[in-house]
């Protein structure tokens, strides 16, 4: 009977192996799409957070009344990045950027001076912009020319990131059962091989904490091992990702991957106990012919 057992325990030890990659490889899917998840509100907020917003002065605006007016910007809390522009740094800009002909047409720099600035991605909405902007002409009467920005490019901006929220978010949840579904159908394969040691472990006179408590404890570090393996995964592609794509570094959020990686842990951890222990239960609740 002894001999059984270990012969049982013998063959069951490679499909632990089979069972930690099979976990792991579910866990590295997951983790892969968690991080996208993760990326995409931060990839919109980087989106808005580089549309820049024009206070234009009216011509010959007193210099005393442009300071006054860029300091109160500078106090406003989620107004960063506050630039005076002068006719001449507006008239560089736009060399630097396009072909000089104006100058065969017009004698005087024709653009006007500005205060530049951009807006916390939580204030990019074109009611909250409105409302600084009647907030502003209404503080600086006779100064303000324009107050300009991209109403069309906000709108899409908000427009995109809410729908591709709400489809990540579905492809979230169908991820997550299709993890727990999978995982749960790996661990019952592994576990099948064992089910005579455990039915030989009950027949003998262990009791069912006995029988359940090693198998559950192995079952945790086997979660935790596939669920280390998979974080190492998940690094390493975000690593090679970022390394083809650079712009992806400037989305590179170590609390969000540490979070990420902590819910892996937890998704590897629990849900192969609870498979584990349930698989056991159910052996041991089987008559002995029925394990054939």
């Amino acid at each position: 009977m002894a001999q059984f057992g270990k012969a049982s325990s013998k063959r069951g030890k490679p499909t632990y192996a089979y069972a930690i990659i099979g976990v792991a490889l579910i866990l590295f899917l997951f983790g892969i799409v968690g991080w996208f998840f993760l990326n995409l509100r931060k990839t919109g907020d980087y989106v808005k957070e580089n549309i820049q917003v024009h206070v234009y002065m009216n011509p010959n605006a007193p210099k005393k009344k442009i300071d006054s007016l860029q300091n109160y910007i500078k106090a406003i809390p989620y107004a960063k990045e506050v630039q005076y522009v002068t006719k001449d740094m507006a008239i560089a800009k736009w060399n630097a950027a396009n072909d000089t002909t104006w100058k065969q047409f017009l004698d005087q720099n024709p653009l006007p001076e500005s205060i530049d600035f951009y807006i916390k991605s939580d204030y990019v909405q074109k009611d909250s912009l409105d409302l600084l902007s009647l907030d502003l002409l209404t503080r600086f009467p006779g100064l303000i020319n324009e107050f300009q920005f991209p109403t069309e490019t906000i709108s899409q901006v908000s427009k995109f990131v809410k729908t591709a929220a709400y489809i990540f978010l579905f492809v979230a949840i169908l991820l997550t059962i299709l993890v727990v579904f999978s995982i749960d159908n790996t661990i019952r394969l592994a576990m099948y091989s064992n089910r005579f040691l455990i039915k030989t472990m009950q027949m003998v006179g262990a009791t069912r904490w006995f029988i359940a408590k090693p198998i559950n404890i192995r079952a945790i570090i086997n979660g935790l091992i596939a669920a280390i393996i998979a974080n190492i995964a998940v690094w390493f592609t975000i690593m090679l990702i970022e390394s083809f794509a650079p712009s992806f570094k400037v989305l590179h959020d170590n609390t969000s991957l540490f979070l990420l990686f902590l819910v892996i842990i937890i998704l590897g951890i629990s849900i192969t106990l609870i498979s584990t222990h349930r698989s056991v239960i159910k052996y041991l609740r089987m008559k002995l012919d029925d394990l054939y």
